[in-house]
């Protein structure tokens, strides 16, 4: 795992948006894996200023709340479309149907699709609690595409996206853990004090099925980018920008 420090989260997405447009063309990166929520936003908005050429690139995305329509504001169909996908011409672009009638089918079709289109670059956020996609405390780090019970603390950090708390849901299709380590590379980012203690854990506590993204330890080929305020909690010196 690499850690590399910024004084802003600006600077730390635009280095992040580097990697990701150096391996796009170099042609190393066919398939790219996407994060939604407030941190990846910054990235986005790099891409969409420099007007990649995408028109060779899949992308598949982390998660998708359950019962949630793709055209509803909340849902992550809808913030991918207007963050990224009315912008850039990707080749095709997969999402989980959080609509679908049968949601366990839906899991397998979705997990059929990343064994089709093997993630090159795998963008990822952390949750305060330590989780990455959707996988909460105690999720089997052999887990793959499957349906999560939000924790409170999740559906809490969330609940600013909507007019109502009651409007949070409940439940969300989330790529497994196993599905994220299947990524050549991952890209993590982190900011605001508020990840402080979330990324301390997942850097240099131990590998823990109740610190979700401390598996990523076990990963070959992992970059964290961080500001300072995510990276405040880390021993100093030992990592760099």
């Amino acid at each position: 795992m690499e850690i590399r420090v910024f004084e802003t989260k600006e600077q730390a997405a635009k280095q992040a948006f580097e990697t990701i447009r150096e391996g796009i063309e170099a042609g190393s990166v066919r398939t790219l894996g996407l994060a939604t929520g407030s941190t990846p936003l910054m990235l986005y908005k790099e891409m969409r200023e420099a007007k990649l050429d995408v028109s060779n690139i899949t992308t598949v995305n982390l998660d998708e709340y359950a019962g949630m329509p793709a055209d509803d504001p909340h849902s992550y169909h809808y913030y991918m479309e207007d963050e990224l996908f009315s912008h850039l011409s990707f080749k095709q672009s997969f999402l989980p149907n959080g609509t679908a009638l049968d949601l366990e089918e839906e899991c397998q079709r979705y997990e059929n699709i990343l064994r089709e289109h093997p993630v090159d670059i795998q963008v990822l956020g952390i949750g305060a609690n330590g989780h990455i996609g959707f996988n909460e405390p105690g999720t089997s780090f052999d887990s793959e595409t499957h349906v999560v019970d939000l924790t409170e603390s999740t559906r809490e950090a969330n609940k600013r996206f909507f007019e109502r708390e009651t409007d949070v849901p409940v439940q969300a299709l989330s790529m497994g853990i196993k599905s994220i380590l299947s990524a050549k590379k991952i890209i993590l980012l982190a900011f605001g004090s508020q990840k402080a203690e979330a990324v301390q854990q997942m850097v240099e506590g131990s590998v823990d099925i109740n610190h979700p993204a401390s598996v990523l330890q076990t990963h070959p080929n992992v970059l964290v980018f961080a500001d300072e305020e995510a990276a405040s909690l880390l021993k100093r010196g030992l990592y760099h920008d």
